[in-house]
């Protein structure tokens, strides 16, 4: 950090956390997030028009203690950075009505920024800039992406995705199978460290030959989720009990070994030898155990932010806010409009 860096303000909302952060270079100054989750666990999963008015609840007291925490302003504002896409429309909209009020009001320019590109920019405030070319694999509720990192800043290319469910999303399926409350992704991973992760022999979608050109480096969990279902199903009507730690684990390993295997395939046909992982899934224990494992093997150096930068949070908008500024883009015009499907080669509008 140099007091020539920019200070920039990051508001994330792209779904249930309302997350406001500041920082100056790639220093993080002050990260506060107010979270709906518990007015949504009743329901087994996001409620979008309860999200929608918690961010607006929230909004104005978390910019304070964001403020309050760093020890500056808004006068001491450059720029402010907010979730353009992907995401829920009416918390996007929240976000992003309060950064153009912002920067009207004061003066400065706004970044409407991408919440998946952010998942892995968010590494740059704990490891430092990124090399010239990364690997990223950014893992959810709603987003598996692998993405080609040129310039975090300006050229970021997607060369897979989930064609269905997301690994979160699975997570959270299967969860729902096996009993486990809501969200399913940390009672799993909890479960699955008792288990034998190859107890269950349970399938990897789209690694088949026939998907190696069509499908290289594209997901898909749907059918993973039914196979979990049947296999219960059949234990339940022949009368034998579940072997809950067996079942997560082997689940998660299916998950996990598809993830890991065709990353590390993109990363050495694209001669990438550096990996980024990040976004909630990458809070799971097993993935980051197999990616250290198979990044060690292959000679790939592996970067996963600490847990609590995993989540949806305002530093990892206010991370990419500093690199778009940094690298001198335009700024976002105030009319922009929020996109819940962005495309990922979209850093900013």
């Amino acid at each position: 950090m140099t007091s020539a860096d920019p200070l920039v303000l990051g508001i994330e909302s792209s779904c249930d956390e309302t997350g406001v952060a500041l920082v100056r270079g790639n220093t993080l100054l002050a990260d506060v997030t107010a979270s709906s989750m518990d007015e949504h666990v009743r329901y087994g999963g996001i409620i979008p028009e309860i999200a929608s008015r918690a961010h607006l609840e929230v909004m104005v007291p978390t910019i304070d203690a964001a403020l309050d925490a760093a020890e500056v302003t808004l006068a001491d504002v450059d720029a402010i950075a907010v979730t353009a896409g992907p995401g829920l429309v009416g918390s996007l909209t929240i976000g992003a009505s309060a950064a153009k009020a912002l920067a009207l009001a004061l003066g400065k320019p706004l970044y409407g920024v991408n919440h998946v590109i952010g998942h892995a920019c968010v590494d740059q405030l704990v490891h430092g800039d990124f090399p010239e070319r990364v690997m990223a694999l950014v893992v959810s509720g709603g987003h598996s992406s692998l993405l080609l990192v040129n310039d975090i800043a300006r050229d970021v290319r997607q060369l897979g995705q989930t064609l269905d469910d997301a690994a979160g999303e699975a997570f959270d399926k299967v969860g729902r199978l096996l009993g486990l409350p809501y969200p399913g992704g940390p009672h799993i991973d909890a479960l699955a460290r008792d288990g034998n992760p190859h107890a269950i022999r349970f399938p990897r979608g789209l690694t088949a030959p026939k998907y190696a050109e069509t499908h290289a480096y594209d997901f898909s969990f749907s059918g993973l989720k039914t196979a979990v279902a049947r296999y219960v199903e059949t234990e339940r009507d022949a009368g034998r009990d579940l072997n809950l730690p067996d079942i997560a684990a082997s689940f998660a390993e299916a998950v996990v070994d598809v993830l890991t295997a065709k990353t590390l395939a993109a990363c050495q046909r694209n001669n990438i030898d550096t990996l980024v992982i990040g976004g909630g899934f990458s809070a799971n224990s097993q993935l980051r155990d197999k990616a250290a494992a198979r990044c060690a093997e292959a000679g790939i150096a592996l970067r996963i932010p600490p847990i609590r930068y995993c989540t949806d949070n305002g530093a990892m908008i206010a991370a990419l806010g500093s690199a778009v500024v940094r690298a001198g883009v335009a700024p976002s015009s105030l009319t922009f409009g929020v996109d819940s499907a962005m495309p990922l080669n979209v850093i900013s509008v």
